[in-house]
């Protein structure tokens, strides 16, 4: 399934909440739907620099794609980690790189989240970006 594709499943689950506290249940359902991190992941290394909450993310690289593990203390910023993982994970580094991440905006996110929950989530794509790039570099070095 394709990041776009993993996106447009996102936005159908969202699509027939009208009102935003049901949209923030579905987030708080995906926060804790998520697979939990192992506490040895929860380490200072990974956490998300601008975050209000503790969120912790990890990636692997396994056969030219990166995988992503990401959780939170809280179930907001866990419901976006979760999501965020789970669109961008199984994918190579140059996919990551190059996706828009359009559901941000289709679901509501970005008018209904606080300007530090915002910053937040804009935090979470980047460092996962950031990952994508790092492995990028290091297979590109073998």
């Amino acid at each position: 399934m394709t990041i776009n594709e993993k996106q447009d499943e996102i936005i159908s689950e969202f699509e027939f909440l009208e009102d935003w506290l049901d949209k923030y249940q579905q987030i708080i359902d995906k926060s804790q739907s998520g697979e939990k991190m192992p506490e040895e992941e929860k380490i200072p290394e990974n956490l998300i620099e601008g975050c209000q909450s503790k969120v912790w993310v990890t990636a692997q690289y396994k056969d030219g794609l990166v995988y992503y593990h990401g959780e939170s203390n809280t179930d907001i910023a866990g419901g976006i980690v979760v999501m965020l993982v789970e669109i961008l994970s199984g994918h190579t580094p140059e996919e990551i790189l190059d996706s828009e991440l359009y559901f941000i905006d289709r679901i509501g996110l970005k008018e209904h989240l606080s300007p530090t929950r915002s910053n937040g989530m804009l935090a979470m794509i980047k460092q996962m970006r950031l990952y994508a790039m790092a492995l990028k570099a290091k297979e590109n070095e073998k």
